[in-house]
């Protein structure tokens, strides 16, 4: 089972829930990060199924196996997927044969609409939710296909086969989405790793179509994340399992600016124009000027606790670098004196 825990501010546990299935193959550790809206957390397992917890006693409001109710299907490592929410609905991505997402009340965890089905797995992303020319849309993706979806009642805008720019090492077809698109200017940007090319697109004037602008072969993030700053694109590309570079590529016509080594590849996010790098085999944080022109660490430090890969997103707030590496969760205080 899946155990959601809350801890106070000086690291103290306040209360943990179980939740949901776990996932119990291939790296069978935590998944999805949490959501958040007033005093309501939504989770999903690693098996897809989904809760509702009250943030302030960690009771569960509603919860629902929806994956299984909904004929869901898994990849090769569960879902990893963080729950949408807009409005008076929670979005989940179940895939498989009888649809490809659905809606559900975020009060109640009734249904309210599903899509139709693309007739594919589900991707690990998170969906990101789009406002184009004051048109709402969700965007996500299966292991094949990048889609816009209307949140009001499930219509499918579009498609783009983001399988046709994947690499096959040997007989396996790498389709491993695990990166949220980044919106920006009417444009979107999806990178996949083990190189899988990456694309940029261009939403049509009534969001109900796209058109490709440029294809990358360099920035292939493996599950790190990617961020924009700017014109520029931040993020570490896969060169192999154990080893990736990190690149900048510029937003309008994704040409490379830098491809360079530090430690290892791992995921990246920013924050007051800086890039916080955390590399994922042996855990150093990097604080790097987010500049096209290089990539120059200002400081780094490493971290002391847990063990294993250093998978999960640093996460910045009011000030604080949360870290977690396995069971270790550490707080730094990153605030300029």
């Amino acid at each position: 089972m899946d155990v959601l825990v809350a801890l106070d501010e000086n690291g103290k546990i306040r209360w943990q829930t179980t939740f949901g299935r776990g996932w119990t193959d291939s790296f069978s550790d935590s998944r999805a990060t949490p959501t958040i809206e007033g005093n309501r957390i939504y989770v999903s397992s690693g098996k897809g199924d989904l809760a509702c917890i009250n943030s302030d006693n960690g009771k569960i409001i509603w919860e629902k196996k929806a994956s299984e109710e909904f004929g869901g299907t898994f990849g090769e490592w569960g879902i990893s997927e963080s729950l949408l929410i807009d409005e008076d609905k929670v979005f989940f991505l179940p895939g498989g044969e009888q649809t490809t997402m659905i809606a559900l009340n975020k009060l109640t965890g009734n249904l309210i609409w599903k899509s139709e089905s693309l007739k594919d797995k589900p991707s690990y992303i998170s969906p990101k939710l789009v406002i184009h020319n004051n048109i709402k849309q969700i965007v996500s993706a299966t292991e094949d296909y990048i889609f816009g979806i209307q949140p009001s009642d499930g219509k499918i805008l579009w498609t783009f086969n983001f399988s046709k720019y994947v690499a096959y090492l040997g007989d396996w077809k790498a389709a491993v989405q695990a990166n949220t698109p980044i919106y920006y200017k009417g444009e979107l940007f999806i990178t996949s790793g083990y190189n899988h090319k990456s694309v940029k697109l261009k939403l049509s004037e009534k969001a109900d179509n796209v058109s490709l602008m440029w294809v990358d072969s360099t920035l292939d993030v493996h599950h790190g994340g990617v961020v924009r700053i700017g014109e520029y694109i931040y993020g570490a590309n896969w060169l192999n399992n154990g080893m990736g570079n990190w690149t900048c590529l510029e937003w309008d016509s994704g040409k490379v600016m830098y491809e360079e080594k530090w430690e290892n590849k791992g995921s990246i996010i920013s924050a007051e124009g800086m890039l916080y790098c955390l590399d994922e085999k042996r855990g150093n944080i990097g604080l790097i000027e987010a500049k096209p022109e290089e990539f120059k660490v200002v400081s780094s430090f490493k971290v002391p606790l847990g063990k294993g890969p250093f998978w999960a997103h640093l996460v910045i707030d009011n000030g604080k670098l949360y870290v977690r590496h396995a069971t270790a969760v550490m707080v730094y205080d990153i605030q300029k004196k």
